[in-house]
């Protein structure tokens, strides 16, 4: 690599972690295990992988040890990448955070030499072309240590306005304890004013640097996994990819339901064995959460979803301007409780978490009608400050993070 590229590297990398903040850090932040040779740190478009990585470096002894590359922003080859690192470690580098890496071509390979050869590096990766590092990223399995990062909870977008620091509850605490917890959280501030905030904007935390453009950045985000990421694991019609919007903006309109897979299917112009893929391409995107009988990781082949719904409610709001508000609701929750807990589609209810526990989700009014006299059964009700007895607040399962 010529001198004057690689200069203006090493440039770039110490003004964007001069200019990073560290006020306000990401629930993962604290859970990575930064000290392994090799991170990968995978995530949807937009929920904060840059920030953290800019300041995890910030926040080392000696920042100069650490090389940031944006594959985004830097064309370079995986040649001259690999030169790039040898060149830090040889003045003295320990660390290399590479992001984006999804941009360049066999990008694994590039990684597992680094590993193998370079061994005093240790490097941390991230892209956001989910599709592309699951493909791909399977040699590495052995020798990375993974992490996945989801948008804010609403504990976090709490925390990143100002209005409350609350550490995280646990599912058990909530159940439990939700009585107690919902009236010390809400005499400090309007909680059900912030949480309709949070779920129209507050999930990606680019929400803050252009408020007016959020959810058309949204859109892009989504359109960028649809017409980009896609269709460059797959062999997919240019029609297709227009059905497959069509489709997220009905699921952001319809109310909760059971879709019919065989019309869904022909609607997208393809058969049952080319949806299911696609389904589960763009929920691993992102763009969508299924919801099954079964858990989808004690089966061999793809099963058919029960109920199909857009990734989170802030997308919803982007895709159409009055999204069901059933669907809102249920959709907050799936969001919030699959970042932890394994959830199914029961014969009763609309939830069913880790196997145990069953969940009805509703407004203000709903009652056990549904699940009465099931053992572990609860309600969810939204426009709710304070529950009592087995019937609980909405908003407060955005606590779990």
């Amino acid at each position: 690599m010529e001198e004057s590229r690689r200069e203006k590297i090493f440039k770039m990398s110490a003004e964007l972690v001069a200019d990073i903040t560290v006020d306000f850090k990401r629930y993962l932040y604290s859970e990575v295990d930064w000290d392994c040779r090799l991170v990968c740190i995978k995530g949807a478009r937009g929920v904060g992988k840059t920030t953290m990585l800019l300041q995890r470096i910030a926040e080392m002894p000696n920042s100069g040890d650490a090389l940031y590359v944006s594959l985004d922003n830097v064309w370079i080859d995986a040649r001259e990448a690999y030169s790039l690192a040898e060149y830090h470690v040889a003045h003295g580098g320990t660390h290399l955070f590479i992001d984006e890496v999804h941009k360049l071509e066999n990008w694994q390979d590039l990684v597992k030499s680094l590993n193998d050869n370079l061994r005093r590096l240790k490097v941390v990766y991230s892209g956001s072309s989910l599709l592309k590092l699951e493909k791909r990223g399977g040699d590495l399995s052995r020798r990375q240590t993974p992490y996945t990062l989801d948008g804010l909870s609403f504990r976090e977008y709490l925390k990143f306005e100002g209005v409350a620091d609350i550490q995280p509850f646990s599912l058990d605490d909530i159940l439990s304890n939700h009585v107690a917890i919902a009236r010390s959280i809400s005499r400090k501030f309007p909680v059900l004013a912030h949480f309709d905030a949070y779920r129209i904007g507050g999930y990606y935390p680019f929400y803050k640097e252009e408020p007016r453009h959020y959810l058309n950045r949204i859109v892009a985000t989504a359109n960028q996994v649809l017409e980009v990421d896609y269709p460059e694991i797959e062999d997919v019609e240019p029609m297709t990819i227009r059905k497959a919007r069509r489709m997220l903006n009905v699921l952001a309109m319809s109310a909760p339901l059971t879709p019919n897979m065989d019309r869904l299917y022909r609607e997208l112009g393809t058969d049952r064995k080319q949806g299911l893929k696609m389904l589960y391409a763009l929920e691993r995107a992102g763009l969508l959460s299924l919801l099954t009988t079964a858990s989808k990781e004690s089966l061999k082949n793809l099963p058919t979803p029960d109920k199909i719904y857009c990734s989170n409610t802030n997308l919803m709001r982007a895709l159409v301007a009055l999204p069901n508000p059933g669907t809102m609701r249920e959709t907050f929750f799936l969001n919030q409780l699959r970042h932890e807990h394994g959830v199914t589609y029961p014969a009763k209810g609309d939830f069913l978490v880790d196997g145990k526990y069953l969940f009805e989700v509703g407004g203000a009014g709903k009652g056990f009608d549904q699940i009465k006299d099931l053992p572990d059964s609860f309600v969810v009700n939204d426009d709710t400050t304070v529950g009592f007895g087995n019937k609980l607040p909405l908003w407060l399962f955005g606590f779990l993070y």
